[in-house]
């Protein structure tokens, strides 16, 4: 079992308010991500979960066992870091086998927990080797079979693919996706990547300054912002968000229209813009345009699109993708 509870969770250094008074429910077997940008809170509030720090106030259950007082130890986590935190004398096997022998559980248990960890995560043929042997990416998987020898009610992870380059992040999210497939343990997995948030969770948990903006899947944050802070930081190129005269057309003080929402043509259409920089990455083809009346913009179109700077086009958004906000930034009905 891994569910998580919050209930007026905060957490205040001195005058400095970190992570104002929050709710949160998270399910057995779910994976959810914290998400927002740096400062945000979102680490903070795993350190709450794992017991690294000392609510200021509120409560955390852990299946249903109040653990708001209790050390790390007790409450039956494991934490991923974003540094792997191996220990380069040893091998493989006995950095895995190493919390197992704290704990004293008996050789032949760690070698049957140790071999069973291995197979899971494709290090097999690695557990005699040493941490300065191994690639990042394998280094990284190291550090997630110490924490699945030990068994927990759910894995915590604070932005473990942070060092890793652009292709071996990609491979590492869909290692972690599977393992939890596998595994049905909760996970709960803290990010300030937007596409590792979409592509990885069951449930997205949106955080600016300690508050929760938004909580739910990929796909519900994607299709309904609650507000302009979640249209503007989930999607990939952002969303774009109008005002002034576009905005007041459409009877809202901001309007959002994802760039892949705006339709392209060199003939006709509703705004007329120039294109400013094209970037073509292969499947797609991204357009910054200066559109007459609107502004700049952002666009997508397919990838064999052979516009270049200085090229018009005509664009024309899809009114029912359109998102309409009021004064307060709240999303409008």
């Amino acid at each position: 079992m891994g569910n998580i509870v919050l209930r007026n969770v905060h957490k205040a250094f001195g005058a400095t308010t970190i992570i104002p008074k929050i709710d949160l429910d998270i399910a057995d077997g779910e994976f959810v991500v914290f998400v927002g940008p740096s400062g945000c809170g979102k680490s903070t509030l795993l350190r709450l979960i794992a017991g690294l720090e000392d609510t200021t106030g509120g409560t955390i259950l852990i299946d249903g066992r109040d653990v708001t007082a209790e050390a790390p130890a007790k409450r039956k986590l494991a934490m991923v870091f974003q540094s792997y935190a191996l220990y380069p004398h040893m091998t493989v096997a006995k950095n895995i086998a190493f919390p197992l022998k704290m704990a004293g559980e008996t050789p032949e248990a760690i070698d049957r927990k140790v071999k069973d960890a291995a197979r899971v995560l494709n290090l097999t043929n690695y557990l005699e080797r040493r941490p300065g042997q191994l690639s990042g990416g394998q280094r990284q998987r190291v550090a997630i079979g110490r924490a699945i020898v030990r068994q927990p009610s759910a894995f915590l992870f604070d932005e473990p693919l942070s060092n890793l380059d652009a292709a071996l992040r990609g491979t590492m999210r869909l290692e972690i996706s599977e393992l939890h497939n596998q595994l049905k343990t909760t996970m709960v997995y803290v990010t300030h990547d937007q596409v590792e948030a979409m592509t990885m969770a069951d449930k997205i948990v949106v955080l600016n300054a300690g508050n929760i903006e938004q909580v739910g899947s990929p796909l519900e944050l994607y299709r309904s912002p609650r507000n302009l802070f979640v249209a503007g930081f989930i999607g990939s190129p952002r969303m774009n968000l109008l005002e002034g005269a576009p905005a007041a057309r459409y009877g809202a003080k901001t309007v959002g229209i994802r760039p892949e929402h705006i339709g392209v043509s060199t003939t006709a259409g509703e705004w007329k813009a120039t294109v400013s920089v094209a970037e073509h990455l292969g499947a797609d083809t991204f357009l910054h345009v200066n559109a007459d009346g609107v502004g700049a913009l952002t666009v997508r179109a397919g990838g064999e699109v052979g516009l270049g700077h200085g090229a018009t086009v005509y664009l024309t958004p899809d009114l029912s993708k359109l998102h309409k906000f009021g004064d307060d930034g709240k999303a409008l009905q």
